[in-house]
């Protein structure tokens, strides 16, 4: 079995790293990608998790508002579905959490990330689908 997700979207919130007991580094962050139905949005948002080298680039490059690209799986529940919650005004939301494989960076290159292994698509690069 096999299942892949592929999201384009906004950074949320900053990225926050820290590094597992046996030192290996994970960031996390929320996106948010949305899609227009007439005169409305809908926008879903999703909880992203990248390791190793990968999770201290994201960390180190990527900001509230940049545009992002993520590859990687869907992770579910012990049920396997997403997470549900209860908001503080009483309705319920779900959180998407996605394991991330690959971040790529949209927004253009500038002088900070142009170093970046994982940085910046180039106007050249496609879009996978």
């Amino acid at each position: 079995m096999y299942q892949k997700i592929i999201i384009i979207g906004y950074l949320g919130r900053d990225p926050e790293m820290r590094y597992t007991p046996d030192g290996n580094p994970v960031t996390t962050f929320s996106m948010a990608s949305s899609n227009r139905f007439g005169d409305r949005d809908e926008t879903t948002w999703f909880r992203i998790t990248v390791w190793g080298k990968q999770a201290e680039t994201t960390n180190q490059y990527l900001r509230k508002g940049k545009r992002v690209l993520v590859e990687g799986r869907l992770k579910p529940d012990s049920s396997g579905n997403p997470t549900v919650f209860q908001r503080k005004d009483g309705t319920y939301g779900a959180s998407y959490e996605v394991t991330a494989s690959t971040v790529r960076f949209l927004d253009p290159k500038s002088e900070d990330t142009s170093s970046s292994t994982f940085g910046p698509m180039d106007e050249d690069d496609d879009i996978p689908f």
